[in-house]
């Protein structure tokens, strides 16, 4: 039975990834101000060929999350495998960058320095699969970090010595490492088993699993590489990318739930994952509104020039919201899912079990995703329209294979698990945020004074981003009993934390 506690767990990682937001978004404005456009799309092109790395990587992410989860001593041999590992990711980025750069205007050289991203990206990865399988605290810890670390080691490779490109890699490489130092740290009680073969040995007897799930994985983040090499140059990674940072906050909301996945691999309640859903909309409604509201502010921010892409921000906000609630369906399918404990499972218990079910599903989207994508820019190109209108397709596609396939995701989960929401309790929260940034929006569009310079502009926009959130708390206080039951469980959890 797991004795994760999940309130506590998800609370400290959405705090966490608040935090973050903070700490992220200060240090994502030093490189959208200080890179330009060319070098912004090279940097998101980057993250998605390391992206491609990561998938050599996944099946010691995968089987070990699940093993240390269910008190199975092999951390150690993982993270050592890794690192051995990450020599053959850091070949294949070679290969990538080569094939990508022989159609694009990147900058190649750049893109091949930062090939030192792959082994701390592995060992990271590797380290977080332990965190989230026995203590999943110990991710935030790891996570908070990265953002605190990135913005002093920032500031002075980008900014002041203004290395561009360089800096931010070097940054990057030193935040991951301290990360890394962190959950080493605080995991070194899994860490003291012994390196064994027969971990190794299972894992890659069975990664016809991992690798026949990271399909769906690989055909997503290809959408950049689609784009670069459809469209020839950067310009719309740029945009999107931005677009993309102030989306993703949306994403934070999932962190209330980090701790059903490692529970349910321990045998914990299904029950859990109902309320826990109802917490996740409690967050996820305000900030989808948040970013809609605030999209052409926070773009103004990071820089003047990616404020065009206003309109991406909110389709990929939207997009976001079902994405997330489709990644904690999927991720609970699997982990309900027994077949791997037995040594004894055949083929054929294999191919009928979620963990070729939940990743067959999701490679029939991704595949519809690149379909649409290749096809549509492929028109759009010859018929010679703008990057930004480009990049609005690109949204649109994301968005138009994510709503359909969630629905049926949560229809296969409630064959599997009892989920009676709460609608009335739903329908407030969409209730309060309509007339919290609604009204935001209001006064907003109405006295807010778009200043160039980040300094005299950021302090102008907080009051408005208070007036929001603030009231969207203040209104479901006074609405809904649950929120109250809600807000009085955060401070108890909080208060449990300083015992």
């Amino acid at each position: 039975m797991s004795n994760i506690r999940i309130t506590q767990s998800g609370l400290i990682a959405f705090l966490v990834g608040i935090t973050s937001i903070i700490f992220g978004g200060i240090f994502t404005i030093i490189i959208t101000r200080q890179l330009s456009i060319e070098e912004f799309g090279t940097w998101g092109l980057i993250g998605s060929i390391i992206g491609y790395t990561l998938l050599i990587e996944s099946t010691i992410f995968y089987w070990v999350i699940r093993e240390t989860a269910r008190n199975v001593p092999s951390a150690r041999t993982g993270l050592v495998t890794s690192g051995i590992f990450s020599v053959i990711g850091m070949l294949a980025y070679v290969i990538i960058s080569f094939m990508i750069g022989t159609q694009s205007n990147v900058d190649f050289f750049i893109i091949i320095l930062a090939v030192i991203l792959v082994p701390v990206n592995f060992l990271d990865h590797t380290i977080r699969a332990v965190s989230q399988g026995w203590k999943p605290n110990i991710d935030s810890y790891g996570f908070i970090g990265i953002e605190i670390s990135k913005i002093p080691i920032g500031l002075f490779l980008i900014y002041f010595l203004d290395l561009g490109l360089f800096g931010l890699i070097v940054t990057v490489v030193i935040a991951n490492t301290i990360s890394i130092l962190i959950q080493v740290y605080y995991n070194k009680e899994k860490l003291k088993g012994k390196f064994q073969f027969k971990f190794i040995k299972k894992w890659f007897k069975l990664s016809w699993i991992v690798l026949y799930k990271d399909i769906p994985s690989t055909l997503f983040i290809s959408d950049m590489i689609i784009f670069t090499i459809i469209v020839g140059n950067v310009t719309g990674l740029a945009y999107i990318s931005a677009a993309r940072a102030i989306s993703l906050i949306v994403k934070h909301s999932q962190r209330i739930s980090i701790a059903i996945y490692p529970s349910l691999l321990a045998g914990g309640r299904q029950e859990h994952l109902q309320a826990n859903l109802m917490k996740v909309f409690y967050f996820a409604f305000p900030l989808v509104a948040f970013s809609i509201t605030f999209a052409e502010p926070g773009l103004f921010i990071l820089n003047p020039e990616y404020a065009i892409a206003a309109s991406v921000v909110c389709i990929l906000a939207i997009r976001e919201f079902f994405a997330t609630i489709n990644r904690i369906y999927r991720t609970s399918l699997q982990a309900i899912e027994k077949v791997d404990t037995s040594e004894n499972s055949t083929f054929k218990e294999y191919i009928k079990s979620n963990l070729i079910l939940v990743p067959t599903i999701r490679m029939i989207q991704y595949a519809c995703y690149a379909i649409l994508l290749c096809v549509g820019l492929y028109i759009l190109v010859n018929q010679g329209l703008s990057q930004i209108e480009l990049v609005q397709y690109w949204a649109y596609a994301a968005l138009a294979v994510e709503i359909p396939f969630s629905i049926y995701f949560s229809i296969i989960v409630k064959r599997d698990f009892t989920l009676n929401f709460d609608y009335k309790a739903i329908l407030k929260y969409g209730i309060a945020c309509f007339i919290a940034f609604g009204l935001t929006h209001v006064v907003m569009d109405n006295f807010l004074v778009y200043e160039i310079s980040v300094f005299d502009f950021v302090p102008s926009v907080l009051p408005y981003v208070f007036l929001s959130l603030l009231s969207y708390l203040g209104l479901t206080f006074i609405m809904d009993y649950k929120s109250r039951v809600l807000f009085k469980a955060i401070i108890n959890e909080v208060w449990s934390l300083k015992k």
